[in-house]
């Protein structure tokens, strides 16, 4: 599906979310979120676990945007995502939506869990992805349009109007979502996943549209 995207911004219209010093626009239940070298580092974290209520939020909302941020991810197991438009935070996986960060499993192939892509509606169109290396996303939302670019190439996009069935893609594959996403929040908060799996964050920053 071809999903448009706005005009690029200038660097003088985005606010920064994260300058490498702290986490003052950011609010979280958890220790594990540390600022170290001017980066947002995920530590101690090893079991590979979802914990929903260690994420890192946004203290503001967004509705319309344009997200920068770069992420590395360990080479070998890696798991995390950026979350989008999160409505509630004590029930991300089911009020927002995730763009995937992770390793792509070379015996597996592409799929929409995979790095690049929007979480079990889109697939990258390529492997994007540098493992063990800085990457970076950007991310644009704007109505029920997403698109998503990694590297600075066109990797995923989604336009939720067109999902108006509970459980189900336009394409007819099946999602995890318990209602159609063509009725998610059109505003909600950023969130970093803790995944149970180290990863690093670097240059967060945001432009309303």
């Amino acid at each position: 599906m071809a999903v448009s995207v706005p005009a690029v911004a200038t660097a003088q219209d985005f606010v920064t979310l994260f300058d490498g010093k702290d986490l003052s626009k950011w609010t979280t239940t958890s220790t594990h979120w540390a600022v170290k070298e001017g980066v947002l580092a995920l530590e101690n974290r090893t079991d590979a676990a979802e914990h929903n209520d260690s994420y890192l939020w946004t203290a503001e909302q967004y509705g319309d945007f344009i997200l920068e941020l770069e992420y590395k991810a360990p080479a070998g197991r890696a798991n995390s995502g950026v979350f989008i438009r999160t409505s509630d935070k004590n029930d991300p996986v089911q009020t927002g939506i995730e763009i995937q960060i992770g390793n792509v499993n070379p015996s597996r192939g592409l799929s929409r869990n995979t790095v690049g892509g929007i979480y079990d509606l889109a697939a990258p169109a390529a492997d994007f992805h540098k493992p063990g290396e800085w990457n970076h996303y950007r991310i644009t939302c704007q109505g029920g349009k997403i698109a998503v670019m990694l590297n600075g190439k066109p990797s995923a996009e989604a336009d939720l109007d067109l999902y108006t069935q509970t459980g189900l893609n336009p394409d007819g594959s099946k999602n995890k979502f318990s209602r159609p996403l063509k009725e998610f929040a059109r505003q909600g908060y950023i969130g970093l996943q803790d995944h149970g799996v180290p990863v690093w964050y670097r240059n967060i920053r945001v432009k309303r549209l």
